[in-house]
């Protein structure tokens, strides 16, 4: 990915994100990823050399115009695509962001640890909203076409111990991440975690199938339903064993 210290390749911009973490958020989706999740909705944020490259002063300015919304809570989430791509290019950015009193949310897969990453994480990352793809290893390869799911949960571990802020956020597809023994499994391995605020369900939904087929792919989850009310309670119901606060996005 080509771009320079002073610039972030940006996919798209949405200005009042309530669902991105807290209070209205700012939410800047950047281009670029190395996964190729099954159930993506955004599948033209995947390739590296798209997008729109924008100057990081001039998305600063950006935002500050949209700071008079966010009240006490709100702020700027960075989102993807895979934002930690860009870690190197995203520290000036965050710094800008947090010299001007605005609050930062990365949301990520975990998968990149760097010494960039790093530094943006301890310095200047309020909070990590981290997606929990899957619990087993033949689960992770199948859904997202990479290996070492390992990578997340190493992550989730340098996370814990700064003390800082964290989200899960988890994709309910019936039939393959739905199934009870993962949603445990995944509660006893996070339990005993103390900087993990909530976990966010995901519904599963097929809003972004048109995408797939406008760039030639073929969606293999066409035979996937979205999740019955029943089935959300239910996954809401085992998680609440776990977690201290569970939401149905």
């Amino acid at each position: 990915m080509k771009t320079q210290i002073n610039t972030l390749r940006v996919h798209s911009i949405e200005s009042f994100g309530t669902h991105d973490g807290p209070g209205i958020r700012w939410v800047v989706f950047l281009q670029g990823c190395k996964l190729k999740c099954l159930y993506c909705h955004n599948p033209d944020t995947i390739e590296t050399s798209g997008g729109t490259v924008y100057d990081i002063e001039e998305l600063v300015q950006m935002a500050l115009k949209m700071k008079p919304y966010f009240g006490a809570r709100g702020g700027v989430t960075v989102s993807g695509g895979e934002p930690l791509l860009q870690a190197k290019e995203l520290i000036p950015f965050f710094k800008r962001l947090k010299e001007e009193g605005i609050h930062t949310n990365i949301d990520t897969n975990g998968r990149i640890l760097n010494s960039f990453s790093k530094e943006l994480l301890d310095n200047y990352t309020d909070l990590v909203m981290l997606d929990i793809k899957h619990m087993t290893e033949e689960g992770y390869l199948a859904l997202t076409g990479v290996k070492c799911k390992e990578t997340t949960f190493n992550f989730a571990e340098y996370r814990e111990a700064s003390g800082k802020n964290m989200w899960l956020r988890y994709v309910l597809i019936p039939g393959i991440t739905s199934k009870p023994q993962l949603l445990h499994a995944m509660g006893a391995y996070f339990k005993d975690y103390d900087t993990i605020e909530k976990i966010e369900i995901q519904p599963y939904h097929k809003l972004g199938v048109h995408k797939w087929e406008a760039l030639g792919w073929a969606y293999q989850l066409k035979d996937a339903r979205e999740n019955t009310p029943e089935e959300l309670i239910e996954a809401s119901n085992i998680l609440k064993k776990y977690f201290k606060k569970v939401k149905v996005n």
